[in-house]
């Protein structure tokens, strides 16, 4: 298995909207660095393109700017999509770190993915992800009434 595990940075230039996705995952996630929040950036969306097929897939890339956009797409979906525990769980598994930390680095960059995404295709996406997801993009997770 792949570790998603990365290297030590180096000092990188990158484009601008790249940068302030930085700088928002950065903020929002109370990070001590820029690298930090890079390292919660590319963790996060390898994961996010190990789930999303079809157009969605494609919107978001898209939308996101194009150094987020080419980790998303740089990975192959997974057969079977995981749930939204199971994917902080894989993650963890992935870099090694906690739980609680994963949750923290999912939920910081996936509420800056909507951000650039918008409300209408974080819907489709949450139509096509299996539960749990809704809350790790800072929505609500609503099931019908029976």
């Amino acid at each position: 298995m792949m570790s998603d595990r990365l290297t030590p940075l180096q000092p990188h230039s990158y484009g601008t909207a790249y940068e302030q996705m930085l700088e928002k995952v950065r903020y929002e996630g109370a990070y001590p660095t820029r690298e930090r929040a890079e390292e919660a950036v590319r963790l996060v969306l390898a994961g996010l393109g190990r789930q999303l097929t079809g157009d969605e897939r494609v919107d978001l890339a898209a939308r996101l700017p194009f150094e987020a956009a080419r980790v998303l797409t740089a990975q192959i979906p997974e057969t079977q999509p995981l749930t939204g525990w199971d994917f902080v769980k894989d993650l963890a598994a992935r870099c090694g770190a906690s739980l609680a930390t994963t949750r923290w680095d999912t939920g910081s960059v996936l509420t800056a993915v909507a951000a650039y995404a918008g409300p209408d295709l974080i819907t489709r996406i949450l139509h096509q992800l299996p539960t749990g997801y809704a809350l790790l993009f800072g929505r609500a997770e609503l099931t019908p009434a029976a």
